[in-house]
């Protein structure tokens, strides 16, 4: 069942439908599948993957776009399943490359999309949809059907081919009682079993967890308790896009006579998207702007906040750390209504400590059940692989132990073990004749956004981050005369990010220009860097030895 490495995949034949996941396999995040079939591309999700503490100062992490590089001529379309960054935050990376591929989602997913390709100056061809219809990509023609989820507009689809058909759902789960009275579309989803499905791509992100995934309507009662025992301000934190999250926040409010600020860019622009186009209703003179809530008492204000991730950047975070004009004080109540994304738990409970060292009284998701997960949970997904009964099954998004986790529930639902094709990243599966296999990989790593540059930080340079983050830094200034083979000036020490004070490098100085003087003396032709090699060692080991660390260590050698 588990993917093997394989060697560069075979031409594609003319009939079969190759797919190649250049993201969400192996992560939770960074969300991009790609189909071909006879010279033709489609895409499905073109998401971000937000960076973890290993990878300083990287603001986002895109999907490896090389692979079809010099082939965006040949995309017929790109499907956006719904509105959420880890699906469509890359979509303005890729325009920027083609801006006139064609846009395919619901009214809601198109509307966040354009607001955010607006930023970059690019004005996209769209092409909205809604369930039950069907648009011809020739040669891929797409059904789209109603699924469930943390945001409103959701759209799983069915991509009928000459070389089969694929069920790709998006990010799903099947609440029975949904605030907006949307539902998994379950009935469509028999008749597309009756059908015949060949491959099915299914959310894997609950895979491992048993049972039903808890209704949002269990929320807010919880959010309405906090609401009715907090006497001074009161702090939500959520996605930017759960809109849902902000209606039961808006109803709380209104209920206890509260007013609310929407605060962070992100919340502010897709909650005005959200209003406008009927998805949030938003009770008559309840906004107020985050620049008048001080003429308010702390008892009426509630902020809308973004940051339940932790993100160094946003509001919540700044807010923890003192650099927000939000200043949080003693008895003021923080909730953080949204669940944890794998990787991110140090830098959310670094958060809530910061918090609770101002006073402020946190409610998560270990303490009340203020947020619900928007991804099915096991016994949904055994729901779905025995209604589809799917030839072959390839589970997507998510880490490698909820891959492997909805895989054997595909097993357990009579899927061939030899037909279920846990992959990852750069996977190439071909589709022909309803028999999907592994028939290659293909270079697909990580493309770093940091500030204005795009693919320029590599592996190596955030090692090196890392190094100065966590060892510190020695530079190293000594000047020689090559002709006399004397040390002129130095060593010359200084350390940053090393506890101990430069005067404890004095016993190594004379190592260092012993070691120097010894080899310009043993051989003139010696190169500037070679010097340089034979400081960083003398001065590596001993740092090594005595002090237990490992610094970065930058050798300078001049020339007299």
């Amino acid at each position: 069942m588990a993917a093997e490495r394989l060697s560069t995949p075979p031409k594609l034949k003319n009939g079969t439908m190759r797919i190649v996941p250049l993201g969400g396999l192996g992560e939770v995040g960074r969300n991009m599948a790609v189909f071909e079939l006879d010279g033709k591309i489609l895409i499905v999700d073109c998401g971000v993957l937000f960076p973890e503490e290993e990878q300083p100062g990287v603001d986002l992490i895109l999907p490896d776009f090389s692979y079809i590089e010099d082939r965006l001529d040949d995309v017929v379309g790109l499907v956006l399943t719904h509105g959420h960054e880890d699906h469509i935050g890359a979509v303005p990376y890729l325009l920027r490359r083609k801006p006139d591929i064609p846009l395919i989602g619901s009214q809601l997913t198109l509307a966040l999309i354009e607001a955010k390709l607006q930023e970059h100056r690019i004005k996209p061809y769209t092409l909205a949809v809604k369930e039950g219809d069907i648009e011809d990509l020739h040669p891929f023609q797409c059904e789209f059907v109603a699924v469930n989820h943390s945001i409103p507009d959701a759209l799983a689809v069915f991509i009928r081919t000459e070389a089969g058909t694929v069920l790709h759902t998006g990010d799903f789960k099947m609440d029975q009682l949904p605030l907006d009275g949307r539902i998994t579309d379950l009935r469509h989803f028999a008749k597309l079993g009756e059908e015949g499905v060949d491959l099915y791509l299914s959310d894997s992100t609950n895979a491992h967890v048993p049972g039903f995934t808890t209704p949002e309507k269990e929320i807010g009662p919880v959010i309405e308790q906090v609401f009715g025992r907090s006497e001074r301000r009161i702090i939500v934190a959520s996605f930017s896009s759960h809109i849902h999250r902000v209606q039961q926040v808006l109803d709380a409010a209104e209920a206890h006579g509260r007013r609310v600020a929407f605060v962070g860019r992100s919340m502010v622009r897709n909650m005005g998207i959200a209003s406008k186009l009927g998805y949030l209703n938003v009770p008559e003179g309840i906004l107020i702007d985050i620049k008048k809530v001080d003429q308010l008492p702390d008892s009426e204000v509630v902020l809308m906040s973004t940051g339940s991730q932790g993100e160094p950047m946003a509001a919540l975070s700044r807010m923890a750390n003192g650099s927000h004009q939000v200043q949080v004080g003693e008895g003021d109540t923080i909730i953080l209504a949204s669940s944890l994304i794998p990787g991110n738990e140090n830098s959310v409970y670094r958060v809530i400590n910061g918090l609770m060292k101002l006073g402020a009284d946190v409610i998560h998701k270990d303490n009340a059940k203020v947020h619900v997960s928007g991804h099915a949970s096991a016994g949904e997904l055994l729901y779905t692989y025995n209604i589809l009964q799917p030839k072959n099954a390839m589970p997507v998004h998510g880490e490698t132990r909820h891959l492997i986790a909805n895989g054997k529930l595909a097993e357990e639902t009579g899927v061939d073990p030899d037909q279920v094709l846990v992959c990852e990243d750069g996977s190439v599966v071909d589709l022909r004749d309803g028999v999907a296999r592994h028939v290659g990989q293909v270079e697909c790593g990580y493309v770093y956004v940091d500030g204005s540059s795009i693919g320029e930080i590599t592996d190596s340079d955030l090692k090196d981050r890392r190094v100065l983050g966590e060892e510190g830094f020695i530079s190293v200034i000594t000047v020689v005369n090559r002709q006399t083979g004397q040390i002129v000036s130095g060593p010359d020490i200084h350390a940053r990010g090393v506890a101990e004070e430069d005067k404890v490098f004095k016993d190594v100085k004379s190592k260092i220009a012993r070691a120097l003087t010894e080899a310009i003396q043993d051989n003139k032709e010696h190169t500037t860097h070679q010097l340089q090699q034979i400081v960083r060692r003398t001065i590596g080991s001993w740092v090594n030895r005595k002090l237990r660390r490992k610094p970065m260590i930058v050798p300078v050698v001049v020339e007299t």
